[in-house]
């Protein structure tokens, strides 16, 4: 374990994330690496293509599925307090989910259901197997009875945009009118079960998801510039979104949430992908998880919240059915753990996640390294450059 960073292993990681931008595979980055007091913030390119300015330290980002881990520290927060338990079932606070009815197959018509063997638990909201998810086989979301349901419910339950017209208590209602795919604890399927523990954690908090998030994570930590919304001064901050067309082949603008939809609070505030931040303030969170729970010498999450947090929670059989979401690595709560070496790291034990429109983030407690890259390019997660910036901070 290397005491600090090296300016050779920096600037390597710089030189590779600015070849990807020189050939155009995005219009620019926010990159932060961190070992203790040393933060190595890279600011590389422009927030879009022709007309963007540049990239800065402040820059405004759609987080998306970095939320998520947020989401579980509130979450465990409030089984510290006494107000959740993991093992409860969720009818206690979400009593539209009682008697649960799931699918007998998971292409099957909604009528064909047998009943849920047990109720779902809050444990299995933060580890996705609550069983309701995005079908992987034999396609992402294929056009299965029940997923047709659920755009005709308009519960918009994958992409981050574009977001749902409906209250909370309005969408937990629509949809619990659906049966469940699988049963409960049986597999991991990625993104609902945090959509649906933003309902729980507001009504187990007895206020809005935002306003709890802003009490007890953001002024704490003091992360000034997240949240559902922000001040139209910050939102105009926001780079714009591009992803290749794969019919074309082409990396295109997209038109997703605009600034002016992120300067007012949601109708539902998604705790899957619903959050704005920026490299300072996600790096104020990451401390504190890999600090244990402490930040500034102040706890506010318990060492033992943080280790089941970072602590992988499936079984062989359900990392294996994660696919390429997973990757081989399993899943804590609100977020994945390396269980073996892979080709970012030797040893096990990395923790992190990545958002859909370009956002990625771990923590190596092994060496205590922070490691942070912001974009607002799907392409980064998938075309090697995300593995590349991971694998380059590690060696950093």
């Amino acid at each position: 374990m290397t005491r600090e960073l090296t300016q050779a292993g920096v600037d390597r990681l710089h030189e590779a994330m600015a070849a990807r931008v020189d050939r155009g595979e995005l219009p620019g980055l926010v990159t932060l690496l961190a070992k203790g007091d040393d933060v190595r913030v890279d600011t590389i390119g422009f927030t879009a293509f022709h007309d963007g300015g540049p990239m800065c330290r402040d820059t405004i980002f759609r987080i998306a599925s970095l939320t998520k881990p947020v989401l579980a520290a509130a979450t465990m927060m409030l089984v510290e307090d006494g107000r959740l338990d993991l093992d409860e079932p969720v009818d206690r606070l979400l009593p539209e989910l009682a008697d649960r009815r799931v699918l007998k197959r998971i292409d099957g018509p909604l009528d064909e259901t047998v009943p849920a063997e047990r109720p779902i638990k809050v444990e299995e909201l933060l580890t996705f197997r609550m069983g309701f998810g995005m079908i992987l086989e034999p396609s992402f979301d294929p056009p299965f009875p029940i997923n047709k349901a659920v755009h005709e419910l308009d519960l918009v339950l994958g992409q981050p945009d574009p977001r749902t017209p409906h209250e909370p208590d309005e969408w937990i209602k629509r949809f619990a009118s659906l049966p469940l795919m699988y049963q409960p604890g049986e597999r991991w399927q990625y993104n609902v079960g945090t959509l649906v523990l933003g309902v729980l954690v507001a009504r187990a908090a007895g206020q809005p998801l935002g306003d709890f998030l802003r009490a007890r994570v953001f002024d704490p930590l003091g992360m000034r510039e997240t949240g559902f919304w922000l001040p139209a001064e910050y939102t105009r901050r926001l780079p714009s979104y591009y992803m290749t067309d794969f019919q074309t082949g082409k990396l295109e603008l997209r038109t997703v949430s605009t600034p002016s939809e992120w300067a007012s609070p949601p109708a539902f505030p998604s705790g899957s992908a619903g959050l704005l931040s920026t490299a300072d303030d996600f790096l104020t969170f990451a401390r504190l998880l890999l600090n244990k729970g402490v930040h500034q010498g102040e706890r506010l999450l318990s060492a033992e919240s943080v280790e089941l947090m970072t602590t992988n929670h499936l079984t062989r059989e359900q990392i294996a059915g994660g696919g390429v979401l997973l990757g081989g690595r399993g899943w804590g709560l609100g977020m994945a753990v390396a269980v073996e070496p892979d080709d970012v790291s030797p040893v096990p034990g990395r923790y992190g996640w990545d958002g859909g429109y370009g956002t990625s983030w771990f923590n190596d407690p092994r060496q205590g390294l922070i490691a942070i890259a912001l974009t607002q390019t799907t392409d980064f997660l998938f075309n090697g450059a995300a593995d590349e910036f991971a694998r380059l901070a590690i060696e950093a």
